[in-house]
């Protein structure tokens, strides 16, 4: 909300805190202050002047040579641009010495062949955005009404001179989303009046009820709907205090009949829509739901498709308007209206909030329906708008008001007791006082004994319970002022919980292992949602999504990590280690919540390592991220319990993916990326994993125990097996582990030999393996029982022979 320090000058007297001061009493009470724009900052030196001559440039086709009174007496030439200068009009002058945004200082200066002292200026050129300014004027100098008087203060006919409080609204705080509604806050801040319009138009003798017959038949969502007939008026420009106060705030003046309804909605927070009554087709406004297959064109000339569940105006007939969001093409108020049917209602949020939503239409007053407007100033909004509709169109008012009325809603009475008040606050109040801080809200109240009791007015729609009453007294009181105390009672430290600390544990040892922490989006397309998922699951579909790329949500990290690698690799960033810890999200049935699932994913490209003196480069490949994922275990106590197991996966390479397995059940993937996937992403050769991190840090470990320097030496013997191709060395490994009992403490792997010198479908493997006795010695004979027990074992159970 955008709040002219002016404009709020006419309700609450502001003597003794400017601007800033103000905007920091406000941020302290509770509604914070973002910014104050003064805006003037950075200009001086601009004047009204009157052009008492132009004439086409000698010597430029594009340009116009002016002669132009500034008042004192001595008119100056000035060359200008602006295809729409003309002879009589008033306009602004930055004079010779004058500042404008920017830092842009006028001079004397010579324009083909030309002298120009001075510059006559656009709205732009003065600060005021191109979108804000009315569109006469959007491509051209800006001219003052004709009876301006020459010399003044351009900066201050045009409310420059103001500053603008920018508050930043939380949901609740709609009530401040008027300038009444700002000044009844700054009014409690101040312990100031409000001085509130107090509008009484002067009607005719005709009645409204001759010209328009009204029917609610959507009452549930519009409960109250007021309309009043202004006839006669002639619509023309507003005058400039009227576009200058909407312009601070962020509207673009329109014409006089527009700029009411918007200057109202800005004061009153009410949205009021006014109708060119000839147009409408009929003496008759009915208020329904739309349609199936209804059509309306709103007046930004699109034709919109209607459903039941959006709320219409209509002329008895065919829809006028979009309730509370926008108006009607085919009722606009144009140079030719010449009669008005003014609208103010109240209409629920949540017919409004869909509307708004499904046709992607923003408007300041869907934002107020939305949040909330205040039901008490439906009608006194109307009658200030027909006020002023008197005074700067001449219209004429038709006596009385057409109204729909079903709305039931009183102000809410909220009691408490002053104990409870100076226990949450640690405060010691007396009731006198707390009723002072009331009284300044404007809010009623009655004493009995330590319990007050206070009517709420309507447009404080989010006070309900008593701690909301207690929040008021506090935030007027001062933070400030309540007293700092410490908390009472027994109290423990905080501290990780042993899943949270494994968590920990794992990003440091990714991070330590030369890998980045990545945080990708939890959201996907519906063309990456099954890719790379550990569970083959139906993915869980957004109902709003904010793009079609992120309307699932994921399964699977690795997709995203990808992405990173595509974006570095694309900015000359060739070697890329990532890893992310995040939620994927399974779907269970009926309306139950997605289950969340902490997985750890990472993906490498590029050169694992890069030695240029030494003239060494070892690229990324499968063993590297082998490696990290056994490290991995280890970190966690759980080394003895981690297998690998060859596997397929579409968007994976067929010969080097395999499972990642947690006591002999699969938790994970790891392996290269399909070359063809690789190609698609541009991207070098890749390599993924990705496990199930709940699994992984869920797992029981065994406690740390300590373990002696050796006192006796140990045993190394080195086997080459022929295995069949297929075979793998880690079933070989595990066949060796399960024979070598407890005197074998470690297996290697350390040669795979594929030559010409085997036989057709065999393969050597070569393992190391260290035989050790903590208590003694081992002698030829322990080492030899405990090695042919494992030859035997392996010939039997993985037709394994040594190779000669």
């Amino acid at each position: 909300m955008l709040v002219s320090y002016k404009w709020l000058q006419e309700y609450v007297d502001l003597s003794g805190n400017p601007a800033e001061e103000l905007a920091e009493k406000i941020t302290k009470s509770g509604i914070e202050v973002e910014g104050v724009d003064k805006l003037d900052e950075g200009l001086s030196g601009v004047v009204v002047g009157h052009v008492i001559e132009c004439e086409k440039h000698p010597n430029a086709e594009k340009l116009n040579k002016t002669l132009v009174d500034l008042g004192n007496g001595d008119p100056v030439q000035i060359i200008c641009g602006a295809p729409n200068v003309a002879k009589g009009q008033k306009v602004a002058v930055a004079t010779v010495g004058a500042v404008l945004p920017g830092n842009f200082k006028i001079k004397k200066a010579k324009l083909r062949g030309e002298e120009s002292n001075g510059m006559i200026c656009s709205l732009q050129e003065l600060g005021i955005e191109g979108k804000l300014a009315p569109k006469e004027y959007a491509e051209g100098i800006f001219v003052f009404p004709g009876d301006t008087e020459i010399g003044q203060d351009a900066l201050a006919l045009l409310n420059r001179d103001d500053e603008v409080l920018e508050l930043g609204l939380t949901p609740n705080r709609a009530d401040c989303l008027s300038m009444l509604g700002v000044a009844y806050e700054v009014g409690a801040i101040l312990g100031k009046n409000v001085n509130l319009p107090k509008p009484k138009p002067e009607t005719s003798s005709e009645q409204a009820g001759d010209y328009i017959k009204l029917t609610v038949e959507a009452k549930e969502d519009n409960p109250l709907y007021v309309a009043k007939v202004i006839k006669n008026v002639k619509v023309g420009q507003s005058p400039l205090w009227m576009q200058t106060r909407l312009i601070a705030a962020g509207i673009r003046p329109h014409n006089n009949i527009v700029d009411i309804t918007n200057y109202i909605l800005l004061e009153y927070g009410q949205p009021l829509h006014a109708f060119d009554y000839n147009k409408l087709g009929s003496k008759e406004i009915l208020v329904r739901r739309a349609n199936d297959g209804e059509v309306i064109e709103t007046l930004d000339d699109v034709k919109r498709p209607l459903t039941p569940e959006h709320l219409v105006i209509t002329n008895g007939s065919s829809p006028v308007a979009l309730a509370g969001v926008m108006g009607g093409a085919n009722s606009e108020v144009d140079s030719d209206t010449t009669t008005v049917l003014l609208e103010s209602a109240y209409f629920t949020g949540g017919a409004i909030r869909k509307a708004s939503r499904d046709h992607g239409l923003r408007s300041e007053a869907s934002a107020r329906y939305e949040k909330g407007v205040d039901p008490a100033r439906v009608r006194p909004a109307a009658e200030r708008a027909a006020e002023l509709m008197i005074q700067l169109a001449g219209g004429e008012v038709l006596g009385g008001t057409v109204e729909a009325d079903s709305l039931h809603i009183q102000p809410a009475t909220v009691s408490v007791t002053l104990g409870k008040i100076n226990k949450i606050l640690g405060t010691e109040l007396e009731m006198k006082q707390v009723e002072e801080i009331f009284a300044r809200l404007q809010f009623e109240t009655a004493v009995d004994h330590d319990t007050i009791t206070v009517t709420v007015p309507t447009r404080r729609g989010d006070i309900t319970i008593e701690e909301d009453l207690i929040e008021e007294v506090g935030r007027l009181y001062g933070y400030d002022n309540l007293p700092t105390t410490l908390p009472v009672g027994a109290s423990a430290p905080g501290h990780l919980s042993e899943y949270q600390k494994k968590r920990r544990t794992v990003r440091r040892y990714m991070e330590g292992a030369g890998l980045y922490q990545a945080v990708t989006y939890s959201l996907t397309s519906v063309d990456k949602a099954a890719q790379y998922a550990l569970e083959n699951r139906e993915p869980v579909e957004l109902a709003m999504p904010m793009s079609e790329d992120r309307s699932i949500l994921r399964l699977s990290i690795v997709p995203q990590l990808l992405e990173v690698l595509k974006y570095n690799l694309a900015r000359q960033n060739d070697s890329v280690a990532v890893y992310e810890t995040g939620a994927v999200f399974l779907k269970n049935g009926g309306d139950e919540l997605p289950e969340e699932r902490e997985h750890l994913a990472a993906a490498i490209t590029g050169l694992w390592e890069s030695h240029p003196w030494q003239g060494e480069k070892k690229p990324v490949d499968f063993y590297v991220l082998k490696g990290i994922v056994e490290g991995l275990y280890g970190k966690l106590g759980l080394e003895s319990r981690l297998g690998f197991q060859k596997a397929g996966m579409e968007g994976m390479h067929p010969g080097r993916t395999a499972e990642i397995l947690l006591d002999g059940k699969m938790i994970g993937f790891i392996g290269q990326v399909h070359p063809t996937v690789q190609k698609t992403l541009d991207l070098k050769e890749t390599y993924v994993f990705e496990l199930s991190l709940k699994a992984l840090l869920e797992a029981e470990t065994a406690p740390l125990q300590y373990t002696p320097i050796p006192r006796f030496p140990s045993v190394t013997r080195d086997i080459a097996l022929v295995v069949e191709k297929e075979a793998a060395a880690g079933d070989l490994k595990k066949v060796i582990t399960e024979a070598g009992g407890k005197l074998l403490k470690d297996i290697q792997v350390f040669d795979l030999y594929e030559g010409e010198k085997m036989e057709p479908g065999k393969k050597s493997i070569a393992f190391s393996l260290k035989y050790f006795d903590p208590d003694k010695t081992l002698t030829d004979e322990d080492i030899a029982k405990a090695h042919n027990k494992v030859l035997k074992a392996l010939e039997e159970k993985a037709g394994a022979v040594l190779r000669g």
